[in-house]
């Protein structure tokens, strides 16, 4: 878990380490409000990024000489800062990968294929971003396996009276996203864990747009796995975590064969390295996963509490300022909401939207948002969408204001 130091922080020194938010765009300061898609850098990471290359650099695991044991060292250093930070027994179930996206995919291919059968039953809800649909349908084919989905209300929320219905002793896993990234959705996933375990079915949770919202501690959670991305929690792109509980990562097959994931090789047989190694073959984002380790060394200094004190300063802030819009329509209203605002303008593309609030320098999330279904269930094509960090302020939320009533007066 988290260990908050501060127990307040200032917004106007903290944007003062991320020298993104310093740019102009189109002649106007940078107002960044996209960070459900990626967050923007701090110094302290892109500094780490770059002593590695300059002073790191090499090849881990497999060396003997300094530069390899320094880098081995840095490396296994950010897995325990993830172990702690997330509150996993062991860095053994803490797995380096690109980012949910092929977490999702690891445990659908190694997992999935080994214990999903024929006529099977998956369980998603009706909110997944497609990097937690499409891996579970492609098992399905596969399988001949079907797939079953949690549905929601008109306030984006899971209707969770029906989600025990959906279990029956063909259910075999669960997988269901933490904090929805079109939505802002917050879901009751301790819940759907303690349901989920009372029929022994395991669950993941889609962890990529929660962890840097709030406070992730997978053992009181129970869940058997979680998956986020380094890139939505202030580092690098590329990185990412899959936590597994060892019980489950011993038993699942490799996801990939090469290097650094084998004990030991002959033509007639291979035997595999132990947890975290089997599921890491060849040479890894080395750089990117010190570069995380230094993303958490930057949130745990703030306190993930305070951020997600901040950032309902900004929620509730944004909610009241643009209520004075009687064109916009706010996609997503449930009662307990993180970091993301959706909306739509009568007579108004989301895509033009975007595009009147670029020429301001303000920068959005226009689209389906990879939650297609979403789209289809509030009958609309796209939203636009406003996604709060650390580093946004009141301020922005004005400017924002602003632009929309640009956008109004233009298309009016």
């Amino acid at each position: 878990m988290t260990t908050n130091i501060n127990t307040d922080f200032d917004v106007k020194i903290i944007r003062e380490e991320f020298p993104a938010l310093k740019l102009n765009v189109h002649d106007k300061p940078l107002v960044y409000l996209d960070n459900a898609a990626t967050t923007q850098k701090p110094l302290s990471v892109i500094e780490t990024i770059t002593n590695y290359y300059n002073f790191q650099n090499s090849n881990i695991h497999r060396g003997v000489h300094y530069l390899s044991q320094l880098a081995t060292n840095e490396y296994e250093l950010a897995r325990t800062k993830i172990k702690k930070f997330i509150n996993a027994a062991s860095e053994k179930e803490i797995i380096f990968v690109r980012g949910a996206t092929e977490a999702v995919n690891l445990v659908a291919a190694t997992y999935g294929r080994k214990n999903i059968r024929e006529n099977d039953e998956i369980i998603i809800s009706a909110m997944e971003h497609h990097s937690n649909i499409v891996p579970w349908q492609i098992l399905c084919e596969e399988k001949h396996a079907k797939l079953k989905v949690i549905p929601m209300n008109d306030n984006g929320e899971l209707i969770i009276e029906d989600f025990e219905k959906l279990i029956t002793e063909k259910t075999k896993f669960i997988s269901v996203v933490h904090i929805s990234n079109s939505l802002g959705t917050v879901n009751p996933v301790k819940e759907i864990i303690a349901t989920a375990h009372k029929y022994n079915i395991p669950v993941l949770i889609d962890g990529a747009q929660a962890i840097h919202h709030t406070e992730v501690d997978v053992k009181d959670l129970d869940c058997d796995f979680y998956a986020f991305s380094g890139h939505k929690i202030y580092g690098p792109t590329g990185t990412g975590v899959l936590y597994g509980k060892e019980k489950f990562l011993e038993e699942m097959p490799p996801y990939m064969g090469g290097g650094d994931m084998i004990a030991s090789v002959t033509f007639e047989k291979t035997t595999y390295n132990e947890l975290p190694h089997k599921f890491e073959a060849g040479t890894p984002h080395v750089a990117g996963g010190i570069g995380l380790g230094a993303a958490i060394d930057f949130v745990n200094r703030i306190g993930v509490s305070n951020i997600a004190r901040h950032e309902k300063i900004l929620m509730n802030y944004i909610t009241q300022k643009l209520s004075e819009f009687k064109e916009l329509h706010v996609i997503g209203t449930a009662a307990n909401k993180s970091g993301v605002y959706s909306f739509t303008l009568d007579g108004i593309h989301p895509h033009d939207i975007g595009t009147i609030l670029d020429s301001e320098g303000i920068a959005i999330r226009t689209g389906h948002h990879c939650t297609q279904p979403v789209m289809k269930r509030f009958g609309i094509p796209a939203t636009a969408r406003v996604s709060f960090a650390v580093y946004n302020t009141t301020e922005e939320i004005d400017i924002l204001a602003e632009g929309i009533k640009k956008a109004i007066e233009v298309f009016s």
